[in-house]
């Protein structure tokens, strides 16, 4: 990374702070230049969500070479989400962190990571809505399991009580290739569909369905984890779904 370059990313990362900021780096012509980026999370707890058109924007400036982002407050070790997306975008990430100074903010470190074959463990991992979230370990498991790709929609943290957003229609599960089950007849694979607080009475939390009276889920802000599916489980589920594999699925 150019000393230039470098200059341009600290300043924009002390522009943005306390909130995170986002970008890339491209090259064209030989020569490398940082392009900041609006950053869509709508909450400090969601993971940093760069804005589609201002990407789209850069790609037109030269080719992406290594995604930007900034950790306010915190060091510039990478965090689990960090690492899954930096694997996702097989491009290295730069992680700047800004601490405050008797001045005012100031930049700390800089890390630069770059895809190495990391993957999530499916138990244990931390919340990151959008990356390691309910959905994502369902995906995980699915791809692990099955290889078995399933759809990965674009979600915002808080979509349940938006008003409008149904992430788990009916319509949404049948394209991704699922049907609905009775619980009775509930097996080893099958999804599980849960309604937690959401104030657009939909279900919101999803979960997979192990074995032998166990789900693997991952609550929101929580670790991910294994627990005995009953009780508060059972009574917050609105519907199981049984993956038919379809042809329109990519397989491993």
């Amino acid at each position: 990374m150019k000393p230039r370059t470098q200059t341009a990313i600290h300043a924009h990362a002390l522009e943005a702070y306390p909130r995170e900021a986002c970008g890339v780096i491209v090259v064209r012509r030989g020569r490398e230049r940082y392009v900041p980026c609006e950053n869509l999370a709508a909450t400090p707890d969601e993971h940093f969500v760069l804005s589609p058109r201002d990407l789209a924007a850069a790609e037109d400036q030269g080719e992406v070479t290594a995604i930007v982002h900034s950790h306010p407050n915190v060091p510039a070790r990478p965090s689990e989400a960090d690492r899954v997306g930096c694997e996702r975008s097989e491009l290295p990430w730069v992680i700047v962190s800004v601490m405050p100074g008797e001045g005012g903010p100031v930049v700390a470190d800089t890390q630069i990571i770059e895809p190495n074959g990391y993957e999530a463990p499916l138990v244990g991992r931390a919340w990151a809505h959008g990356v390691l979230d309910c959905w994502a370990l369902c995906r995980d498991w699915y791809a692990r399991e099955r290889g078995i790709l399933l759809p990965d929609p674009p979600r915002a943290d808080g979509w349940w009580d938006d008003g409008i957003s149904d992430l788990y229609s009916d319509s949404a599960m049948e394209a991704a290739g699922f049907r609905k089950i009775d619980l009775k007849d509930i097996s080893a694979g099958d999804l599980i569909l849960m309604q937690i607080r959401s104030k657009n009475l939909v279900p919101n939390h999803a979960a997979v369905y192990i074995g032998q009276g166990h789900i693997l889920h991952h609550l929101h802000g929580r670790l991910s984890s294994r627990d005995v599916y009953g009780g508060y489980w059972q009574e917050v589920t609105r519907s199981v779904w049984r993956l038919v594999y379809p042809s329109s699925l990519s397989e491993r």
